[in-house]
């Protein structure tokens, strides 16, 4: 599959791109900083906090490919991705208003984080899937790193809102994100089609000279069949890859504002605010490892940036003050750029044909959300048993499992240098 987009064309989406993962992750941010407290409120537990923190990436497990490969099959005059976009961002700004409202009763707080979590996991994996339909693979890296960056600039965003905020004004600081996406969204809705996009007239062509009979949309079982079947594992292998990986990744992320309260003493604005400059080191970090990655490949990138990730938890460990932990959390976020850029683009240039782009994102975000769930209760139920002190060194023991894996990975793209460009 080879799909090409003028230089100039390339930076105006990957602007829109970004803007569009911007608009959903500076709820998702907020979200993973500050609900935890809220329900430390009514419970105990570090796993069951963990485990309804969760919850999202559970339900991302199956929302997120069926809407990805639905997403895949639409046709029409404003493309397959802007329209659900349109429709699903609004909702899930008012339903995130809505949570700290929520939060008096441990149901009803419960009840509208579902609702949240599944109108937003609806349209996550459709937002991501604009960069592979606009870019081609060789540029992908570049692109996914503005995307990244993107992101990294709304975690900045959710750790200001915890100093400055969250302490005196804790509802209103959720209308702010909410206002953030809806300002998002507008300039999607009036800038963006992406029937356009190179990727949806290539599907358009797949569509014209495949058999009269033959539906857009490539089913589900179709795609995992062909995934499950493939004697080279790369495909499965980058999937649980994403599963490993992800599940350190939000443990150490859902888990952080209650590690600083419980371990370092901090408030609850304090503890939530330790991400802030881990946030700028990501930022500083994605465009290097981009090039990098395409300078030396990206499964050798990806592999480096998991061990150090691993070894700044251990540093964090050995010195656990808040400065150390910031210290830390900045040198993890450095390596959890290489992963973060370079694993998606991994696995797009993996993809058949442009008729599946959005399902392997959805396939994609099947491992990462699969982690969000499993991670923040495993760690959280590591911790019930080692302490909070020791919270960070259990990240990094889940950390080295994704080491392993993508380690295997590059074993077999070597013995496979026929293969497609990663």
């Amino acid at each position: 599959m080879t799909l090409t987009t003028p230089r100039a064309r390339t930076g105006r989406i990957t602007f829109f791109v970004a803007l569009a993962v911007f608009a959903q992750e500076s709820t998702w941010n907020l979200y993973d900083s500050q609900v935890p407290p809220l329900l430390r409120e009514h419970l105990g537990s570090a796993a069951l906090i963990g485990a309804l923190m969760g919850m999202d990436n559970l339900l991302g497990i199956f929302v997120q490919p069926w809407m990805g490969n639905r997403s895949d099959g639409t046709r029409t005059a404003w493309g397959r991705r802007i329209p659900y976009l349109v429709a699903g961002m609004p909702v899930a700004a008012v339903l995130f208003v809505l949570i700290p409202h929520a939060a008096a009763t441990l149901p009803l707080l419960i009840l509208t984080m579902f609702g949240y979590a599944l109108v937003a996991n609806s349209f996550k994996p459709i937002a991501e899937s604009l960069l592979p339909d606009y870019i081609g693979p060789e540029r992908r890296s570049r692109a996914n790193a503005a995307v990244k960056i993107a992101s990294s600039i709304t975690v900045i965003v959710a750790a200001l809102i915890s100093l400055f905020l969250i302490d005196d004004f804790p509802k209103l600081s959720f209308v702010i994100p909410a206002i953030l996406m809806l300002a998002s969204v507008a300039v999607l809705a009036w800038k963006v089609r992406d029937s356009r996009s190179p990727a949806y007239l290539a599907a358009l062509e797949e569509d014209r000279q495949g058999s009269a009979a033959q539906a857009p949309r490539v089913p589900m079982r179709q795609v995992l069949l062909d995934i499950v079947r493939d004697a080279d594992r790369s495909r499965l292998l980058v999937i649980l890859a994403v599963f490993a990986f992800g599940s350190a990744w939000f443990a150490s992320r859902s888990l952080v504002t209650n590690y600083g309260m419980e371990a370092l003493h901090l408030s609850r604005g304090d503890a939530g605010g330790v991400s802030l400059p881990s946030g700028v080191a990501f930022i500083a970090a994605a465009y290097p490892a981009a090039l990098l990655a395409e300078r030396f490949g990206r499964l050798r990138v990806i592999l480096a940036g998991m061990v150090v990730f691993a070894a700044a938890m251990v540093l964090g460990t050995v010195v656990r003050t808040p400065a150390g932990t910031v210290v830390a959390f900045c040198v993890a976020a450095a390596g959890a750029a290489a992963f973060m850029v370079n694993m998606a683009v991994v696995l797009w240039n993996l993809a058949p044909s442009a008729r599946v782009l959005g399902t392997y994102t959805g396939l994609y975000t099947v491992g990462w959300s699969t982690g969000g769930f499993v991670g923040p209760a495993l760690v959280g139920g590591m911790v019930d048993v080692t302490g909070w002190p020791f919270m960070l060194l259990d990240v990094g023991a889940v950390t080295l499992v994704g080491v392993l894996l993508v380690t295997r990975i590059a074993v077999l793209r070597r013995r496979r240098a026929e293969g497609p460009e990663l």
